[in-house]
């Protein structure tokens, strides 16, 4: 079912994330991803020549990670082709550090821990999670019985259909099934719970929704 119909308006910004998952003939697997950020303006930026036109993009980045079957990364490839600053690109080889990692749990927060921050790019990391997904979509169907096990690495609590108190669980991965727990009275300290998840989430979109807030109570005053 699609979206209603909107409110009149105009089109400000467009981003586009692309994943494709491929068999190579040695065996391995390369897990493709691409983004692109796109204005429908010309935008000013004095290290692209004094602007950005509209339809250019403003981001256009690459990612490919070769894997095996049991979802060990034997290699990466990061390309920024365009960005805003001429230093952006750099950064691109600091991807490499994933190789010899696993994607399944504990994945995403290893490859924080290696790129978080400074030591790599908001934007490649953003590919991180559809390239993760995209993996699994690829090796799925597979030959092997055991493929449910190998997505779960991934998949189990990240959504409502692979909760592990759910029937797909329940039916697919039976040891892995756990019943739903029994809900609890919500304490006084629940918001202060609340608060300590927000402040631990130190996610780009985190800290400018946490700058705007901060400044908005600033303006309050």
């Amino acid at each position: 079912m699609p979206l209603s119909k909107p409110e009149r308006r105009q089109m400000l910004h467009t981003r586009q994330v692309h994943c494709q998952g491929f068999l190579r003939h040695d065996g391995l697997f390369d897990i493709e991803a691409r983004m692109t950020d796109v204005k429908s303006r010309d935008v000013d930026n004095a290290e692209r020549g004094g602007y950005v036109s509209a339809g250019e993009p403003f981001h256009d980045m690459w990612m490919r990670l070769t894997i095996d079957g049991e979802c060990l990364i034997h290699r990466v490839e990061a390309s920024i082709d365009a960005s805003p600053f001429r230093t952006c690109p750099a950064i691109a080889d600091a991807f490499r550090q994933l190789e010899g990692t696993r994607i399944g749990p504990g994945w995403h927060r290893r490859a924080k821990e290696l790129l978080g921050g400074i030591k790599g790019c908001t934007h490649l990391n953003e590919l991180l999670p559809p390239l993760a997904t995209t993996a699994v979509q690829t090796l799925w169907p597979g030959e092997k019985e055991e493929i449910m096990e190998l997505a779960s690495r991934v998949m189990l609590n990240s959504c409502h259909g692979w909760s592990q108190h759910g029937e797909t669980i329940k039916r697919y991965i039976p040891h892995l099934y756990q019943p739903e727990p029994e809900l609890q009275p919500v304490d006084s300290g629940a918001e202060a719970a609340d608060d300590q998840d927000t402040a631990a989430d130190d996610s780009p979109a985190a800290d400018y929704f946490r700058a705007l807030q901060q400044r908005r109570g600033t303006d309050n005053r």
